[in-house]
């Protein structure tokens, strides 16, 4: 039976660890500096923001360590429960069509092992986060925190409602795929905002697209074709 006094000095020595493991020399350095010349640069990304984002956060983390030696490849990984982590070079380019500056507020739907929040985290402040998955939800707000992304609020939820309680968004990435683009986060959407979403058929080739609202219309951008997971709108615990 553990005591509080035992309980807070566990708790203390976890993030303490954690803090170490982040600040100590990263034998993945040079993996990610490859990852973004060769992955992202390569294929056109220029925002040197969300370069230097994907240099920064350390992909290897937000996986399981036995995936370590795979966590810089052109590829997702498996998190669990169905669910990966993004492809490197996709997570560039649905987080440079955000166009994100500081302080804008930006919605995601899907936080999955939270390597997305964590890039969006080092372009704003104001990061929002929805998973139905709870262990997934869980696990990954427990690694943000030890990370030092204590700005990233994260939700158990329906994610194709949104978050009205912090509604109007500057941007909304959605990293699953739904069969249509939910109305909710339309609605949600602030005037000038981005909306970066896949949408398709569950288990078949769908289309990236990017969606700005102007003037009340929406105005959309396709950005090409991806495989994502499907949007999950129930959790039996499977």
């Amino acid at each position: 039976m553990w005591s509080r006094g035992k309980t807070t000095i566990a708790i203390g020595t976890l993030f303490l660890l954690a803090s170490l493991a982040y600040a100590a020399p990263d034998p993945f350095l040079e993996a990610r500096r490859r990852m973004v010349e060769e992955q992202i640069k390569a294929r056109g990304i220029t925002d040197p923001r969300v370069l230097q984002a994907m240099l920064k956060v350390p992909r290897h983390l937000f996986v399981d360590r036995k995936y370590w030696p795979e966590a810089y490849n052109d590829y997702p990984l498996p998190i669990g429960y169905g669910q990966t982590i993004s492809q490197p070079y996709i997570v560039a380019l649905m987080t440079e069509n955000l166009a994100l500056r500081p302080g804008d507020r930006v919605l995601e739907i899907g936080t999955g092992s939270g390597y997305q929040a964590a890039i969006l985290a080092e372009l704003t402040d104001k990061v929002y986060t929805i998973e139905i998955i709870p262990p997934l939800a869980q696990a990954a707000q427990k690694r943000l925190q030890q990370l030092g992304y204590t700005q990233v609020q994260v939700k158990i939820g329906d994610g194709y409602l949104g978050w009205p309680e912090h509604q109007p968004f500057d941007a909304i990435i959605v990293t699953a795929a739904p069969d249509h683009v939910p109305p909710p986060l339309i609605r949600q959407l602030k005037e000038k905002g981005r909306m970066v979403i896949p949408v398709g058929p569950p288990g078949l080739v769908q289309t990236l697209w990017k969606i700005s609202k102007v003037r009340g219309e929406l105005q959309f951008t396709n950005l090409g074709q991806v495989l994502f997971v499907p949007l999950v709108r129930q959790w039996r615990g499977k």
